[in-house]
């Protein structure tokens, strides 16, 4: 009898591995179709309209109407703080792939894991060992390396990048504090507020009417992206722990180099790929060692932005 359920647990974790591969080619869908916006649409009429895609799935999910409770969290503050931190760090993906390519986005993107980890002694007292702390260094150098500063391949946009990882990374500490304040419901809910309350009044500033039906489709395109990913992220970590789930966050570079090569003829330059390559065997690192036992840290899934 016991085979039954270790059986059913492997089948569980197997589909929370599909179910997060998934998350990453839905993640880069949704960056794919933001860079290729960039080219006609303003950021904040793009970001906006990725905002109120959310909020709508986080409507249907919460269900207001007939569970009223869920709309009221213990900590509003650090929910607003958090609504804050993801629209800063989306709003400043935006701006950096407009510039650079995906690739290179994703590069730095990976940073979050090692500064989470990194932050996590100071405010949640999850300090790390000096192995740890050596990975995140290495980590560092990775992005260091991808971003090759002091030649004509550097450019002072990555540094908007790595602003953008700085506010996920707050992003998952603050997830991790209201995990243990609110449902997951609740905090969903509040995940989006602060874009579309923060965005809607300066739409019609700068709002641009899609040019053509297929600009509209691939703002759509987008939404859905952005709500599936999200969708199918709350799914695998239903079923599966992160440490087991986060190496296949990785994935999501190989989705982007693809799709980088395919829609904009982006080849990443060999500094990208090394730098890629460090950081992500320093994540890959940090993930083993949560799942030898050590002391937890929250290198939890890498958010979207």
């Amino acid at each position: 009898m016991a085979a039954l359920p270790a059986a059913h647990e492997r089948r569980r974790r197997r589909f929370a591995i599909a179910m997060m591969c998934a998350t990453m080619v839905c993640f880069s869908g949704h960056d794919s179709s933001a860079k290729w916006l960039a080219q006609s649409l303003p950021t904040i009429e793009i970001v906006w309209a990725r905002y109120v895609a959310a909020a709508v799935f986080g409507l249907i999910l919460v269900r207001p109407i007939k569970r009223p409770g869920l709309l009221r969290s213990r900590r509003p503050h650090l929910q607003a703080w958090r609504s804050l931190m993801l629209l800063g760090s989306t709003m400043a993906n935006l701006v950096a792939i407009r510039h650079l390519q995906l690739a290179e986005t994703a590069t730095i993107s990976f940073l979050q894991p090692l500064l989470v980890a990194l932050v996590a002694g100071p405010l949640l007292g999850e300090w790390v060992g000096p192995a740890r702390m050596a990975a995140i260094g290495f980590g560092l150098v990775g992005v260091f390396v991808a971003m090759a500063p002091g030649t004509h391949a550097f450019q002072p946009v990555a540094l908007v990048a790595i602003g953008g990882v700085v506010c996920n990374t707050f992003y998952a500490i603050l997830t991790r504090v209201l995990a243990a304040h609110d449902a997951a419901e609740t905090t969903l809910f509040f995940t989006p507020l602060a874009g579309v309350a923060l965005l809607t009044p300066l739409l019609p500033f700068v709002w641009v009417a899609p040019s053509t039906l297929f600009v509209s489709s691939v703002v759509l395109m987008m939404a859905i992206c952005a709500t599936a990913g999200h969708g199918l992220l709350i799914v695998a970590h239903q079923r599966a722990p992160a440490p087991i789930l986060a190496p296949f966050a990785y994935t999501q570079l190989f989705w982007m180099i693809i799709a980088g090569l395919i829609v904009f003829g982006d080849r990443p330059p060999p500094t990208v790929v090394v730098g890629a390559a460090i950081v992500v065997a320093c994540g890959l690192f940090l993930v083993w060692r949560e799942k030898g036992g050590a002391k937890p840290t929250p290198v939890d899934a890498i958010d979207a932005p």
